[in-house]
């Protein structure tokens, strides 16, 4: 099968299935989700959602934010994982916002990643979530799949990125990157993938190759 009939026939799949996938993420505002993203790296979503109402009660705001000190957010976080890396990025990217955005988040993929704790992921995750941008952010979770699936063989996050961004029409590229999360996270787990259950495996690379390596 040809690459491009492989997107069309798994992207048609999940638009028939998944038509409105979604972060799992809580979030109430641009702010907050950027704190909850900077919070998921290497973390759980389940993770950060446990700690992250008291955290945005307590800093609804930016200014908020960035007037506190380590110690006074250091213990909403401590359960998360490099609590304290993630405090001083919360604290430096509260005051960057305020002083050079007037507070907001901005859409801009370079500014977003000028930002202490914001890499390209977490700036496509807000430029696509909260912004609608055409871009693909690419974790742990859209790289297994997307190799798996055979819609890259790219080698390097940015690689499969490209490919992603490159192959996938612009009004869907919003929508693929939780497609292929949440696909990772219940169905194309890690360690055994739950293929029996995968609506995808008709046109799954991986799945192809190991039912001819088994005949």
């Amino acid at each position: 099968m040809r690459r491009k009939e492989r997107y069309s026939k798994i992207l048609a799949w999940f638009e028939e299935n998944q038509p409105m996938p979604a972060t799992e993420l809580h979030h109430d505002s641009p702010f907050h989700l950027l704190i909850a993203v900077i919070l998921s790296a290497q973390c759980t979503d389940k993770r950060v959602n446990m700690v992250a109402p008291p955290l945005f009660e307590r800093f609804p705001k930016p200014e908020d934010l960035a007037s506190a000190t380590f110690e006074e957010v250091f213990p909403f976080i401590k359960s998360v994982s490099y609590p304290n890396a993630k405090t001083e990025h919360l604290i430096a990217m509260a005051r960057k916002l305020v002083s050079d955005y007037g507070s907001e988040v901005p859409s801009d993929i370079d500014q977003l990643m000028s930002l202490p704790g914001v890499g390209r992921k977490t700036a496509n995750v807000i430029a696509s979530i909260v912004y609608d941008k055409p871009v693909i952010a690419v974790d742990t979770h859209v790289f297994r799949v997307s190799r798996r699936l055979g819609l890259s063989d790219g080698k390097t996050v940015d690689a499969v990125r490209k490919d992603l961004e490159s192959d996938i029409p612009e009004n869907l590229r919003a929508k693929s990157h939780h497609w292929l999360i949440l696909h990772g996270r219940y169905t194309c787990v890690a360690r055994k993938p739950k293929c029996g259950e995968c609506g995808l495996r008709e046109w799954c690379l991986e799945y192809e190759i190991n039912n001819k390596q088994n005949k």
